[in-house]
């Protein structure tokens, strides 16, 4: 299966509510790597932010796979190709992150593999992120939106379904203070 992950920060939010540069915190979820990274950035607070979106998405991809949750970011290691494309391992895993940067947040898209192409995504209000993706699939697929159905698997993972016919093969949907985003794959059968 191909599954996505996505993240978003709300980059004001972040200012106000957390301190990345209290004693600890880089220590904790950044490898040594990374940190090094960040210290030596132009922009240390959004290089803290697009690595911490980075192995959020990677961290969403691969739960939907083994279906289970854990925490582990230390485990999660980002590299950068470019300022907005890169690479999560974990464990025998690579995840292929894309990074979308704006001035009140960055969004962050991590796929299983480097050839998917049929992710459909959006970023808008956080409160209309659900309304906005059934509104998204029921133009693909040529429904009512009121028609398609969210479930959740057993790790919460979002499942949009139209009748009982499953119409998302992978969905990841993130919020954080006023933003949200959505990003899916459709099921093969759609």
């Amino acid at each position: 299966m191909d599954n996505i992950g996505n993240d978003i920060v709300d980059l004001n939010l972040a200012k106000t509510q957390s301190n990345w540069q209290r004693d600890g915190f880089l220590e904790k979820q950044f490898t040594k790597s990374e940190q090094d990274i960040i210290l030596k950035s132009k922009n240390p607070f959004l290089q803290v932010w697009q690595f911490w979106s980075m192995k959020e998405a990677a961290y969403k991809c691969y739960t939907q796979q083994v279906e289970k949750r854990f925490f582990a970011p230390l485990k999660f290691e980002c590299n950068l190709i470019s300022k907005d494309e890169g690479t999560v391992f974990f464990e025998d895993n690579i995840f292929y992150t894309t990074t979308i940067f704006s001035s009140f947040y960055l969004s962050t898209i991590a796929k299983q593999k480097a050839t998917t192409t049929s992710i459909f995504s959006k970023i808008g209000k956080a409160d209309n992120v659900d309304k906005d993706l059934k509104i998204k699939l029921a133009l693909i697929i040529n429904v009512l939106p009121e028609e398609i159905t969210k479930r959740k698997s057993s790790i919460g993972a979002p499942l949009f379904y139209h009748q009982e016919k499953k119409i998302t093969q992978s969905c990841s949907i993130s919020h954080h203070g006023n933003y949200g985003t959505f990003a899916f794959t459709l099921n093969n059968e759609t």
